[in-house]
């Protein structure tokens, strides 16, 4: 048995023509739905990029007790376990974090990985003197917050002189790296081919030959990086911005169709299973915000879209209304081989799910550290902010003290403090560090409750004691469910039965 995971980053859900969209042109995508289950139903857990990834490894939730960072001493890694249990394991992926500070415990957890340089601010190649920016590009860097990414934005310009040629571009190596994975191995069993793209993600840098399928008439200044702030672009440059998304997704659609051609040619429907996943979403102008960080998780960052062919059951062109979660694919594929699931993995197995959409959860979690706790159940979601604009108390829990770019401080370390094991750090004692810089939004004590039948798109929330109750009541429960530190209930605001 084999499983190839196909998976791309910020693929937004409202963009797929499976998904109700009619003017992106993704037949790829239409082709994979008639291929596989498609999931109406799937949230993320955390966000954004290194979060979610842990939970694709562990099955578990990150963001009640760390921001962005690496596997853990204690972490149930998947395809280690993968690995240790007979099973091949492989990663192909561009995806630059995971060669960062951040994230650089998760590719060696794979039997074997390869790597495709350039995406975004990756510091690839090195370019004493700057490159050629357009001057628009430099005025909105230096006044807006990407500078957050400090030196990113100029690599980013210096990486794309080596990239004028699609078959320089990192997702094309990449998806050339996985086929050629695919022709040596094709014909052997018990492995895992985990190809993995940054795009759809910021910049939408794409070759000439996508943005022609779209009618986008903008003349203005370059843009195609937009900051992660509200939005105060105009019209143009948003239907634009919109339009070089578009273009990136139909390069996305391209590659992804060359997997499913060598699944064709190969027949390797009838033992293959095939997973075509996403991390979260993107703001791309709704409800008057760009990008992913400081805003409440609406919706348009955490329903996400889930692909899954599975040969075990053979459905095909069906979909799926159960609740569904990232944290769910690491038992799945685990459940796939046979293979023991953790118990401190949280993640359902989805086998009968796609069998038959047995309901496998009430309800789920989602959000990102020190910003709003989210839950749905499918029909209701309820957003719960911190008590207070201070955003207090909030702590990172690890063995693992690295950010995004760079380590823990040691003003940050100073006051740090030895707590005691939770449920999943297998009897391990954690450091327990004030988060002095939450990434998370903070709206002191606003909480939101939405209406999903009534108001998909989450533009008018509700007032309805009887429902916010219940809701705030499955949050705790869940909440309590996965070991969640005490003070995340003091900062929300919630009391503990």
């Amino acid at each position: 048995m084999k499983v190839i995971m196909v998976m791309f980053d910020t693929l937004n859900r409202r963009f797929l023509p499976p998904y109700d969209c009619s003017w992106t042109h993704a037949p790829n995508f239409k082709r994979l739905q008639s291929k596989s289950v498609v999931f109406d139903n799937c949230y993320a857990g955390s966000i954004p990029c290194m979060p979610a990834r842990r939970e694709i490894h562990t099955g578990r939730y990150n963001f009640l007790h760390r921001s962005w960072g690496p596997i853990e001493p204690f972490d149930d890694s998947m395809p280690q376990i993968l690995r240790e249990n007979g099973v091949y394991s492989h990663l192909v992926s561009d995806h630059y974090h995971y060669w960062e500070d951040g994230g650089a415990t998760y590719h060696n957890r794979y039997t074997s990985w390869e790597i495709s340089r350039g995406q975004e601010g990756d510091f690839w190649r090195g370019e004493v003197k700057d490159p050629s920016i357009p001057e628009h590009v430099k005025i909105m860097r230096e006044s807006h917050t990407i500078e957050r990414m400090s030196d990113s934005w100029r690599q980013d310009w210096v990486n794309r002189k080596y990239m004028t040629k699609e078959t320089q571009m990192p997702q094309a190596k990449t998806f050339q790296k996985g086929l050629e994975f695919l022709k040596t191995n094709h014909q052997e069993d018990n492995w895992f081919l985990h190809i993995e793209t940054f795009d759809p993600h910021e910049p939408f840098y794409v070759p000439e030959n996508y943005r022609k399928l779209y009618s986008d008439k903008y003349d203005g200044p370059h843009f195609d990086w937009p900051d992660y702030s509200v939005d105060d672009t105009t019209h143009e440059q948003k239907e634009h911005v919109r339009f070089q998304y578009a273009a990136l997704l139909s390069m996305c659609d391209h590659y992804l169709g060359k997997i499913l051609d060598f699944m064709d040619e190969k027949d390797m429907w009838k033992d293959t299973m095939l997973i075509v996943n996403t991390d979260h979403g993107f703001f791309l102008g709704e409800k008057g915000f760009w990008g992913k960080l400081l805003m409440p998780e609406y919706n348009e960052l955490v329903h996400i879209p889930l692909f899954i062919w599975d040969p075990r059951s053979g459905k095909k062109n069906e979909r799926r209304a159960a609740l569904v979660q990232t944290i769910d694919l690491a038992p799945t594929i685990l459940d796939f081989f046979n293979i023991k699931i953790p118990n401190d993995m949280r993640g359902i197995p989805l086998n009968e799910t796609i069998e038959s959409d047995m309901k496998i959860r009430d309800a789920a979690l989602y959000g990102q550290h020190g910003s709003f706790v989210n839950i749905t159940d499918g029909r209701y979601v309820y957003m719960r902010g911190p008590l207070r604009k201070r955003n207090r108390p909030l702590f990172n829990y690890t063995l693992m003290p690295t950010h995004m770019r760079n380590l823990f401080s040691p003003s940050e370390l100073r006051g740090m403090e030895l707590s005691e094991a939770f449920s999943f750090t297998k009897d391990c004692k954690v450091l327990k560090i004030k988060a002095y810089n939450p990434t998370g939004t903070s709206n002191g004590g606003k909480h939101f409750l939405f209406d999903l039948k009534a108001d998909p798109t989450q533009e008018d929330p509700i007032n309805n004691r009887e429902v916010e109750a219940k809701m705030k009541d499955l949050m705790i429960k869940l909440m309590i469910e996965n070991d969640t530190p005490e003070e995340q209930f003091q900062r929300l605001g919630l009391k503990k039965e």
